[in-house]
């Protein structure tokens, strides 16, 4: 995601990176219980994983990650007056790329004069299953994380 940010902040798209919750709590990265310590792991987002998006924090009960679906690894994307143009329960560059790239079409059409009616549509993507990267996350959080989610399935 950070690479396609940087695709498109000339075309005037920004892109935050909502840090909600730890997924999968371990003894590295803890359920978190004060602002200062999901500070401190927003912050190992950036230097561990490499996040260079900006990084917002929700609050510490998830108000805003409720608001929005409470899925672990959610995408939206608002256009200037807030209206959702793509919601994905699960974040993929491919998918989210297609969506920019018919946003982008769609503006250039009303520059162009076009008269366009919205409407809505629900479709399934697919998305390369990443169960090693998957594991690491997991095991970076800690073996309490681990267990857990070999005990949930």
């Amino acid at each position: 995601m950070n690479q396609l940010a940087e695709e498109y902040a000339d075309k005037k798209i920004s892109s935050v990176f909502i840090y909600t919750h730890e997924a999968h709590p371990g003894e590295h990265y803890p359920h978190l219980t004060s602002m200062a310590q999901k500070y401190q792991h927003a912050q190992d987002l950036k230097n561990v994983l490499g996040v260079t998006r900006p990084i917002l924090l929700d609050s510490l009960d998830g108000a805003c990650h409720r608001s929005y679906g409470s899925m672990p690894n959610m995408t939206w994307i608002f256009n200037r007056s807030g209206v959702v143009q793509y919601k994905g329960n699960w974040t993929d560059v491919d998918s989210v790329e297609r969506a920019l790239v018919h946003l982008l079409e769609i503006n250039q059409r009303r520059r162009n004069r076009e008269i366009l009616a919205p409407f809505k549509v629900e479709k399934l993507e697919y998305r390369k299953s990443d169960r090693e990267g998957f594991n690491k996350g997991l095991e970076r959080s800690g073996p309490k994380a681990v267990e857990e989610f070999k005990k949930a399935f």
